[in-house]
């Protein structure tokens, strides 16, 4: 959906997985999701990386689900590419970050309509600007943003407000 203030929720969303495919949005209707732009050469990537994978795993059997996408607008620090080249970099990170998707800007007349969305729906310090690597929003059951966090915020420290909303 290019016109992402018409959009409802998240669900009015396509995207492309790391292998270029489209991926509608629908398909996760109904779960809390914690949408993240990732980073492989990032400060911030190792304890983002282990705490998202252990999210993952907390939640395995729960209606919640991870989205990661892949972004290489701050510092060049997602230098690998969509495909196999990104798969064999979690891999080898032993990174579980949930879904991943193909590499996207976050920012700019370019960013990707469901971030332009996010950020509109969630507005942060910096407005319509996604600070850098590992940003986060959460997303209800519905499909609609309910928080955003910064870059520093560890993904464990907002189990509390995940468990909330698997509650709901």
């Amino acid at each position: 959906m290019e016109d992402y203030k018409n959009a409802k929720s998240v669900y009015d969303f396509t995207v492309k997985d790391s292998h270029g495919a489209d991926v509608s949005l629908e398909k996760y209707r109904g779960k809390v999701l914690l949408i993240v732009n990732i980073a492989s050469k990032c400060g911030l990537t190792k304890g983002n990386y282990a705490e998202l994978t252990e999210l993952a795993e907390k939640y395995a059997d729960k209606e919640f689900k991870i989205l990661s996408f892949p972004c290489d607008q701050f510092g060049g620090q997602m230098p690998e590419k969509d495909g196999e080249e990104m798969v064999c970099h979690l891999r080898s990170a032993k990174a579980n970050v949930g879904d991943v998707f193909a590499k996207i800007k976050v920012n700019g007349d370019e960013a990707d309509p469901l971030y332009k969305y996010l950020k509109h729906k969630q507005g942060g310090i910096l407005g319509d600007s996604i600070k850098w690597n590992f940003s986060k929003f959460l997303v209800n059951k519905d499909g609609q943003p309910v928080d955003r966090y910064a870059p520093t915020t560890s993904p464990s420290s907002i189990v509390k407000d995940i468990e909330k909303l698997l509650a709901a």
